[in-house]
Formats: structure tokens, C-alpha cells, sequence
């Protein structure tokens, strides 16, 4: 009886219909926005919610989950001080603990935000916020910045929001700064992201 040989052109056909199968649909098939991506050219269809229009660097991520780290261990230390019975050194441990998470997730939150009533910029012990009729405009400024916010100044470009009446904001967004140091095409990304969606948003 005859028995069927594999061919190149057989082999060839259920390689193809194989990894049809097995791979994962194309943007293009199954569109997923990325609502941290760098740039977009579509505003979020719900502009009640307030955003960012540009995602977290990875140093200011990077440095909000060491104090998280840091944090569950101050909490395990405080949980076994306070069985071993020194409840004031174990209250001591927990509002540690609790500073650097509040620190961590304030740290993760500084930038500007929009949504359908106006600019927020949020740093690190305040914020501002400001309705779309007092707010002028978003540019990038040349000026003298601080590395990471802290460190030593150097010429730079900050995201600068003006009010209405000219008058600057403390800039917050840098090209310096833990969400865009060494990344400056991330920097302008975010920026024209920014002044875009200021722009739409005024209208």
C-alpha cells in the first residue's frame, strides 16, 4: 500500500498554517491603546478622566519602587518589634513606612495632568490647578535645569505651562528630569504629546 511522503512544498504549507495559528493577532486586527505610550494622536475617548499625556521614565519608576522595597521592610520590622512588645518603636516603624509609600506614590504622580476642566501640575509636597480659561499655553523653554530635580543645574529644556496672564509655572517636565534624562526623544515626544492634547482640550 502506498504510503504519503512529506514534501518541501507540504512541509513548507503547515509551517505557514502553524504559526497562523499559534501567533498573536497584529496591532492592525486587534488595536490596544497604550494609554502610557509617549505620543498619541488620538485624545482618550472619556476626557472627563484626568491623564498624562506621557508615561513615567524609568528612573522615577525605577525609584518609587526602592522605597516601596524599603518600605515592607520597615513594615516587617514593625510587625516583629511590635510583637516583641516596644509598641512605640513599632508605631515609630509604621509611619516610616507609611512616608516613604506616601513618598513613592507622590513621586510617581508628579507631572502635568489634563482632563476636560483644566491643567493639573503635581510635584512632589503640592499642586496646581488651573481651569482651561486661565491657562495660555504649553512650550519648551531653553533654561537652566536641575538634574533629577536635585542635583546640580545645567542648560537644558523644560515643558513650561504660562496662565493666561503670561505668568510661568514652576516647570516640572525637564529633559533632565527622572522621567526623561538620557531619553531626549522622549522628552520631545512628550512635549508635542502635551501641547497637543492642551490645544484640543482648550477648544
Amino acid at each position: 500500500m502506498p504510503l504519503p511522503f512529506p514534501t518541501v512544498e507540504r512541509d513548507d504549507d503547515l509551517a505557514t498554517a502553524n504559526a497562523t495559528a499559534t501567533a498573536a493577532p497584529s496591532p492592525q486586527q486587534n488595536p490596544v491603546p497604550d494609554p502610557y505610550g509617549d505620543s498619541y494622536g488620538d485624545l482618550y475617548e472619556d476626557p472627563r478622566r484626568r491623564r498624562r499625556p506621557y508615561r513615567p521614565g524609568p528612573l522615577r519608576v525605577g525609584g518609587a519602587a526602592v522605597l516601596l522595597l524599603l518600605a515592607s521592610y520597615v513594615l516587617v520590622a514593625a510587625v516583629i518589634i511590635g510583637v516583641a512588645g516596644a509598641l512605640p518603636v513599632a508605631g515609630v516603624c509604621l509611619v516610616v513606612a507609611v512616608l516613604l509609600i506616601t513618598t513613592a506614590w507622590r513621586s510617581v504622580r508628579t507631572g502635568i495632568w489634563v482632563d476636560e476642566h483644566g491643567l493639573r501640575q503635581t510635584g512632589l509636597l503640592s499642586a496646581t490647578t488651573l481651569p482651561w480659561s486661565a491657562v495660555g499655553q504649553v512650550r519648551i523653554v531653553q533654561q537652566p535645569v536641575r538634574r533629577l530635580g536635585v542635583l546640580g543645574t545645567v542648560q537644558g529644556q523644560a515643558l513650561v505651562v504660562h496662565r493666561a496672564d503670561g505668568t510661568p509655572l514652576r516647570a516640572l517636565v525637564t529633559d533632565q528630569g527622572a522621567d526623561f534624562l538620557g531619553r531626549p526623544q522622549a522628552f520631545a515626544a512628550a512635549a508635542d504629546a502635551t501641547e497637543e492634547w492642551v490645544a484640543e482640550l482648550k477648544r
